[in-house]
């Protein structure tokens, strides 16, 4: 039996329902390893809404001291990487991207409630919709679950800025 030749390129072929790989997010969002929390985007209108998610591996730098013997993902990293899922949506509805000198500042959070900790070997589904617009400060409902599991939910804000590029 022969074995049919494999285009090395067929690898890099997206995922059903993939509407951006990580490479095309690093366009979108300034952040990187270990800090850049969005791994895949699966929908997203632009303008209206976004559904990302982060796999949460038992390898992130985090998890060495939160907690050892029982690794949780700290909140504040679930807050940020909702913030990010939204930077995102925000960028991806104006067309504007940080190498053309803008950015998405994470400027606060409200009614934050997280209700089931996220633990190696989830996927959390990070959920954004823009609620409103207003002279680039965008305001975003969000929902962060780990398959039916709801983790938490929040509204957060963002402002966009023109920032100087090198």
């Amino acid at each position: 039996m022969k074995l049919a030749r494999i285009d090395p390129r067929a690898r890099q072929t997206r995922e059903p329902h993939m509407l951006m790989s990580i490479e095309e997010i690093k366009e979108y969002l300034p952040q990187r390893y270990p800090f850049l929390l969005v791994d895949r985007v699966t929908e997203m209108d632009p303008g209206k809404s976004i559904v990302a998610y982060k796999n949460v591996t038992v390898n992130e730098p985090f998890f060495n001291g939160h907690f050892p013997n029982q690794p949780i993902m700290p909140g504040v990293l679930i807050i940020e990487a909702l913030a990010q899922a939204a930077g995102v949506l925000g960028f991806k509805s104006k067309e504007k991207k940080p190498k053309d000198g803008y950015l998405y500042y994470f400027v606060g959070a409200d009614n934050v409630r997280l209700r089931r900790p996220v633990v190696p070997g989830d996927r959390l589904t990070l959920e954004a919709e823009i609620v409103t617009n207003r002279r680039g400060i965008y305001k975003f409902a969000c929902r962060a679950s780990v398959g039916e599991e709801l983790v938490g939910t929040m509204t957060i804000m963002c402002a966009e800025r023109k920032v100087d590029v090198d």
